[in-house]
Formats: structure tokens, sequence, C-alpha cells
């Protein structure tokens, strides 16, 4: 990626992370409009038909539109699709893991903050290949499990266990959390998933990168053991032969 990952960029990022839970709009507003630029490094956008894999009620359509894309969402939880009021328009219902998309449709494959809450996370990566026609764009980003926020609303306990987090969450809260390990939230590192790209005979890795850091930090996502920690979020940017 471009030098214009800056840490002032960094900084807006992580500011607006912190409030993902109380307002979800402003996170979700700041980073589709992150990830319409850095998709943009990656590719035209103008012109693309761009498929999001997990996009809830539709905080990415408007950048998407945007930049000149024909956006169609997909999502598996009829509540989130309607978390926003109505649902999206070109939002259709259905799994990742066996997306009701043909093969070779759309240019971009999209999915941000996703694969961490699928049970067969390789299931869905292969999906959205097979959904993206060849020389088109697969961009992927989830949080591993070893990063701070890997347990998500249970986080710092999952270092303990998913399930003692999960556990400990309830008792202090008196609920069940949103994601529930073993359930919506599963673990998935960063070397799982640059493994799994580097072995994709019908794909090239483009870039690997911790999407919240400068791009002077971004050697971290090649270290062992360190990059499951201080990645944060990690994406993939794959495309199609």
């Amino acid at each position: 990626m471009a030098r214009t990952a800056t840490l002032a960029r960094s900084v807006t990022l992580f500011r607006a992370f912190l409030r993902e839970q109380t307002d979800p709009d402003l996170f979700y507003g700041v980073l589709a409009r992150d990830s319409v630029e850095q998709l943009a490094e990656q590719v035209p956008l103008r012109g693309s038909t761009v498929l999001d894999v997990g996009g809830g009620p539709g905080y990415f359509a408007d950048a998407f539109r945007g930049a000149g894309a024909t956006y169609v969402g997909l999502e598996p939880d009829a509540g989130e699709m309607v978390a926003r009021g109505t649902p999206e328009p070109a939002t259709v219902r259905g799994s990742g893991e066996a997306l009701p998309v043909r093969t070779d449709a759309v240019d971009v494959c999209y999915s941000s903050n996703v694969l961490e809450h699928v049970h067969r996370p390789w299931t869905m990566t292969a999906e959205m290949l097979r959904v993206t026609r060849p020389g088109g764009t697969v961009f992927l980003s989830f949080t591993p499990w070893w990063s701070p926020w890997g347990g998500h609303e249970t986080a710092p306990w999952h270092y303990l266990g998913g399930s003692r987090a999960r556990r400990r969450y309830r008792r202090r809260t008196g609920h069940e959390p949103k994601n529930r390990f073993g359930e919506s939230l599963f673990p998935v590192s960063v070397g799982a998933a640059l493994r799994w790209a580097r072995r994709c005979p019908d794909a090239d890795v483009v870039a690997a990168f911790p999407r919240y850091h400068p791009w002077w930090a971004r050697w971290v996502v090649w270290v062992p053991v360190l990059r499951e920690v201080i990645s944060w979020n990690l994406v993939v940017v794959l495309r199609k032969k």
C-alpha cells in the first residue's frame, strides 16, 4: 500500500475503533471510507461489481457506490440486515460458506471483520475466490484471535481461553456476549491466513498487511508470534488467476 497509510490515519482509525460498540455508525463510516481508499490502490472501482460478504446493514454501501462501484451486500443474519432500519437495497441473505452467487460473477469480493465469526473460515475464503472473475480481486480482513481485541467484548480475558472469557462475561453482565466463543466467534490466526493465501492454486497474493498500522510498521506481519499479538486486524489481498 502507498505511503498514504500515515500515522495520523492510524490514530483516526484506532480512535474510531474504540467507539465501535457505542457508536457503530461512526466507526464503520470511517472504516468504509478507508477501505475504499485501500481497495482503490489495488483495483479500479469505477464500473466494478463489488460483493460485500457479511456486509451487515450496509455500512460500506455508500462508500463503494460513491467510488462508482455497483454494490451487492450479503448477510446471513436477518437481524443484522435491519440493524439500521430498512434493509440496504441490493442486499441478499445468504451464508458466506455457500455464497448464492454464480462462479466468476464479480470483479471484487470484499469481506471486513467477518472471518473470525465463521465456523469454517477457509470454506468462506474459497467461496470468495470462486465467485470472483479471473483477474478480479479478493479483499479479506479479520481480527486475529491473539490480538488485543481477539476476544471482542470478552477481551482481554480471551488470553486465558475463549470459553473461560465467555463464562466470565456472563457472570459479570448477566447475559451472553454478542460474540459467543465456539458459536459466533472462532480463533483465526495471522499465520493460518497467510498459509492459506500462499497455497491458493488459483490466486496470487498481492498484499498482506496489518490494517490499522502506518506503512512503516507493516513489517510486523512477517514476524511469527509478534504478528499475532500486535496486528489488531489483518488484510490479505488476492488476485484471481
